[in-house]
């Protein structure tokens, strides 16, 4: 197992690492909308927030050596289901004709109070 840091994302705001790769395959931790020179959350926008999360994440799986034709896996965490849809325009117009499996789950509160936090698994083969 390798761990990974990419200096185009957001530190890590816990003890965790941007991402593991195990054999072929890259895990990327949760992303949230933080602006990776401020280490603020980009707005309190829920759709700008999907894009920055989208953004800081593709930049880790670039990072180890990925693409985004390669994310195989997104799980989408929001603290208020009423943003599904806006989240879902944003998710779409990121991944264009690509569709990754996905899981997407309400949760009672993230990090920094972001509205959303997204994680990746792509494929390093």
């Amino acid at each position: 197992m390798k761990l990974i840091s990419s200096k185009r994302a957001p530190k890590a705001v816990g003890p965790y690492s941007h991402a593991a790769i195990l054999g072929k395959t890259l895990c990327v931790s949760g992303q949230l909308p933080l602006d990776p020179k401020t280490m603020g959350l980009v707005s309190d926008d829920v759709m700008i927030q999907t894009k920055q999360c989208l953004r800081n994440g593709l930049a880790i799986v670039e990072d180890a050596g990925s693409s985004k034709a390669r994310i195989a896996r997104v799980a989408v965490y929001l603290t208020d289901m009423d943003d599904f849809d806006r989240v879902n325009d944003v998710y779409e117009t990121f991944f264009g004709g690509h569709k990754p499996a996905r899981l997407c789950f309400a949760v009672a509160a993230l990090p920094m109070a972001a509205k959303v936090e997204i994680e990746f698994i792509a494929d390093l083969s």
